[in-house]
């Protein structure tokens, strides 16, 4: 069904911003460093590309603390969520795009870490299907289905984000069609890099980076 338009002028910017406030400062807190940390007593920079997320995690230190990050991942993501809910429900479930828009900007740009952080991969697919369940399974089985099939990660993030802020604005209307449109922006502009690679055909396929831990 597609989605009502909005008036943007009789928009409650109160709970939105302060939703995407509290979410990031929920997505500062890198699951990585803190797992890493407590295996090492170095900080994740320190370990194969710097990136405070699970694949690199997991080459380096093995499934389980990969596993270990995704989930403290996800969970920020859930707290920070279904906290503004609580705070606001009056304005509706929009709340979960601005909460996990907030989630993704921190995670990638944590103030503390000097806005160095991760690409928001998990951060993201969690919190596009917590707004949209349907569309948000869609977009995240489509990615995983293209990382099957290419190996490429930066390919396959891309195609989660681009087809959710498709499906979006056909049945969610303008409002969480503009959100996802963001989040897809961030997606590109994190994985960037990576794709230029695939391009050229210097990218690792997902089995090189999820190899055994070399620690």
């Amino acid at each position: 069904m597609k989605g009502d338009s909005v008036n943007f002028n009789e928009i409650d910017l109160f709970p939105r911003l302060l939703s995407l406030l509290t979410g990031y400062g929920f997505g500062c807190f890198l699951t990585a460093e803190a797992v890493v940390h407590h295996l090492s007593g170095k900080s994740v920079r320190h370990f194969g590309t710097g990136n405070p997320g699970m694949a690199n995690v997991m080459k380096i230190f093995g499934f389980k603390a990969g596993i270990c990050v995704l989930a403290g991942d996800l969970v920020k993501t859930l707290a920070a969520s279904f906290l503004c809910m609580r705070l606001f429900p009056q304005t509706g479930k929009i709340l979960f795009l601005w909460a996990g828009l907030g989630a993704v900007i921190g995670h990638n740009w944590p103030v503390w870490r000097k806005f160095r952080g991760g690409k928001g991969v998990a951060v993201t697919c969690l919190a596009i299907f917590l707004y949209s369940p349907v569309c948000g399974l869609a977009a995240d089985a489509a990615g995983m289905l293209v990382v099957f099939f290419t190996g490429y990660l930066p390919l396959g993030a891309v195609v989660i984000t681009t087809l959710y802020t498709v499906l979006i604005f056909l049945f969610s209307g303008t409002e969480a069609g503009i959100l996802a449109f963001i989040l897809n922006l961030i997606m590109i502009s994190r994985h960037y890099p990576g794709l230029k690679r695939v391009v050229k055909g210097e990218e690792k396929r997902s089995a090189q980076l999820l190899g055994k831990k070399t620690t």
